[in-house]
């Protein structure tokens, strides 16, 4: 089968478009198929995607009707973040924290980045996590008066900056 749009190679993707309730079906070649994803990622593309997420999260209205928030610093308001997608300037990320937060907990499942760790880092952040976790328990355990735990949770604490030091020392 021919590519449907150049009608010269060999149709190695098939696409199933739906547009306003009409089925097509293309047969395309490697290179087509690589020039309609570029012009279905024009689309439809990251932007749109935000901007349809923050509608879904647009709930904040007060009794005087909506507030229009604006950065101090680029002057970028919410309405605006939403048709473009995109923020202004770093400030944003504090202006507009609270609709963020649940956007990216609606894309990612979190709102705190998670990401990967490079290899040579790994065990040393990993190991900084764990300690921050043990302290907080520490501190959990002192507050509720659980002072056998708290014992406990001291000399594993004691243990792992040990051991963090003995591999920071041999590095």
């Amino acid at each position: 089968m021919l590519c449907d749009i150049c009608g010269k190679k060999q149709a190695t993707v098939h696409l199933t478009e739906i547009v306003d309730e009409q089925m097509t079906e293309l047969h395309l070649c490697d290179e087509c198929a690589k020039e309609k994803s570029v012009q279905m990622e024009q689309q439809f593309g990251l932007a749109d995607l935000l901007a349809g997420l923050s509608d879904m999260g647009k709930q904040v209205k007060e009794e005087a009707g909506p507030v229009t928030v604006k950065c101090l610093n680029c002057g970028l308001s919410y309405e605006d973040f939403r048709k473009v997608g995109r923020l202004g300037c770093s400030e944003c990320y504090n202006t507009f924290k609270k609709s963020l937060s649940v956007l990216l907990k609606k894309i990612h499942g979190s709102n705190q980045h998670l990401g990967k760790t490079p290899l040579r880092l790994a065990k040393p952040v990993k190991t900084k996590s764990t300690l921050q976790e043990l302290k907080d328990k520490l501190q959990r355990a002192i507050q509720m008066e659980e002072f056998e735990e708290a014992a406990r949770i001291r000399d594993k604490i004691k243990e792992l900056e040990k051991n963090n030091k003995e591999t920071e020392d041999a590095a």
